[in-house]
């Protein structure tokens, strides 16, 4: 099944971000190659694809995983979680409409 993955930053996160997105983006990259991810990004802090200084308020991640506990235990394990950049992650089904 589907979950989504829905996360805030802390405020004035972009240092914290950059320190350990290498390892982020590796966890995220190894559920692509297992076909697993459906899309996955942050959120830009103001209206712009980069928002430069501003940094992110949250990122959103939709995958696959066997169940809400797995997807649970995936999101606890993120470096973003252990670096302090999320404040609050949800975790929650998702049922794909469209595309």
């Amino acid at each position: 099944m589907l979950y989504a993955i829905i996360s805030d930053d802390v405020d004035d996160s972009l240092e914290k971000r950059l320190s350990v997105r290498p390892a982020h983006l590796e966890r995220l990259e190894a559920l692509k190659d297992e076909g697993r991810l459906v899309l996955a990004g942050p959120h830009p802090a103001i209206d712009s694809d980069n928002p430069g200084k501003a940094g992110f308020s949250g990122s959103l991640i939709v995958a696959e995983f066997g169940s809400l506990e797995a997807a649970q235990r995936w999101a606890d394990a993120d470096p973003y979680v252990a670096a302090g950049v999320y404040s609050q992650v949800q975790v929650k089904p998702f049922k794909r409409v469209l595309p």
